[in-house]
C-alpha cells in the first residue's frame, strides 16, 4: 500500500522526523517487507506491528533524530526472548532521519512504478523507474552498507471497485473501504444522491456502458434500489464484461430468480460461476448495512494476489 507516500507528501518539514522501514523480514514477523512508519519526538504515524520491536525501532528512529538529516542505520532484530515476543521470525530494518531535500521522487511515485533505494553515506538516495525488477532482501547476513541498492514496487495498484447503488449498504461500503488497498468508482441513477460525497449520477439508460468500461481485475459490486436496473446490471457483467469479481445482494428468493432468467437470456453456465450472490462472507449473520459492509470489504481482500 501507497498510506506512506501520503506521510512524506505532508510532512512537516519544520518537525524532524525519522522513517522506519521493514526491508525484509523471514519466518513469522508482524508486517512484511516494504512496511514503514514515521516517527517524531512526540509521537508517530502508522505501525510495523507493535509489541517491543515497535517499541525498540521508535528509540531508535528518536535518536538517530540527534544526527543530520540524511542520517541512517540498518537494524536485525529476531523476534524472540531477547525482545519477549514468541514470534520465532526476524526483520531487518532502516531507521533514517529523513531529508526534506531529498523528497523530490515523491513527484513521480506512484502506484505500478518502482522504487530504487541507494544507501549513500549522505543518505538514501531514492528514484523512480517505470520498469526494474524488484530486489528480495534477506533479513540474515551481511547488513546492506553505504553503496548498497534496494528495489521495491512503488505500492500495491489498488483493485478497482465499481459500485452500482447509494443506499444504506452502499454508503456503508463505500465508509469501510477508506484505507484499504480498493479504489473506488461509484455510481447511482437517482439525481437525488448525487449529493453524497463520491458518487456519479448516470441516466439509468447510460450506466450499463459503466459496467462495460470496467477494468478486467475491477470487482463489481450490484446493489442498486431497483431489482430490474439489478437484473441488466448482472445481465451486462456476465454477458459482456470481463471482470475479477461479479457481486449481486439479495434474498435467495430474488438471486434464484436472476440465475434462471439469466440463464434464459443465454448467459452459460460457466457464466453464471462468475457471479457471486449473495455478496459477503459466508458465514458472516445480520443485515446491518456496516455488517455487509464489513463482509463485502473482507470478501474483496480475499481477491489480493488473484
Amino acid at each position: 500500500m501507497t498510506q506512506w507516500i501520503g506521510w512524506l507528501r505532508r510532512l512537516d518539514k519544520d518537525v524532524p522526523t525519522a522513517m522506519v522501514s521493514i526491508l525484509a523480514s523471514e519466518g513469522s514477523a508482524p508486517r512484511g517487507a516494504g512496511t514503514r512508519m514515521l516517527v517524531t519526538a512526540q509521537g508517530q504515524e502508522g505501525t510495523i506491528g507493535g509489541g517491543q520491536l515497535e517499541y525498540r525501532a521508535v528509540d531508535q528512529a528518536r535518536a538517530v533524530l540527534d544526527h543530520a538529516p540524511g542520517s541512517w542505520r540498518v537494524q536485525d532484530y529476531p523476534l524472540g526472548p531477547l525482545l519477549g515476543q514468541c514470534c520465532g521470525g526476524r526483520v531487518r530494518l532502516l531507521v533514517e532521519h529523513l531529508d526534506p531535500a531529498a523528497l523530490g521522487w515523491l513527484h513521480d511515485a506512484e502506484p505500478g512504478r518502482m522504487l530504487a533505494t541507494r544507501l549513500e553515506k549522505a543518505g538514501p538516495l531514492r528514484t523512480i523507474f517505470d520498469r526494474e525488477t524488484a530486489t528480495r532482501q534477506s533479513a540474515r547476513g551481511p547488513r546492506p552498507e553505504a553503496g548498497a541498492r534496494m528495489v521495491e514496487p512503488v505500492g500495491e495498484r489498488p483493485r478497482p471497485v465499481y459500485l452500482f447503488g447509494a443506499g444504506h449498504v452502499g454508503q456503508a461500503i463505500a465508509r469501510h473501504m477508506t484505507g484499504l488497498p480498493l479504489h473506488l468508482a461509484w455510481f447511482d441513477t437517482r439525481p437525488e444522491q448525487g449529493g453524497i460525497d463520491g458518487v456519479t449520477v448516470v441516466p439509468e439508460e447510460e450506466i450499463a456502458a459503466c459496467v462495460e468500461e470496467a477494468p478486467a481485475d475491477a470487482a463489481i459490486l450490484i446493489l442498486t434500489h431497483d431489482h430490474p436496473l439489478d437484473y441488466h446490471l448482472t445481465l451486462t457483467a456476465l454477458a459482456r464484461a470481463r471482470a475479477a469479481f461479479v457481486g449481486l445482494i439479495g434474498s435467495s428468493t430474488k438471486i434464484a430468480r436472476f440465475r434462471s432468467r439469466l440463464a434464459a437470456d443465454g448467459i452459460s453456465s460457466e457464466a453464471l460461476k462468475r457471479l457471486t450472490a449473495p455478496i459477503g462472507v459466508p458465514g458472516v449473520m445480520g443485515k446491518e448495512p456496516d455488517v455487509i459492509a464489513i463482509s463485502v470489504c473482507a470478501q474483496l481482500l480475499q481477491l489480493r494476489g488473484k
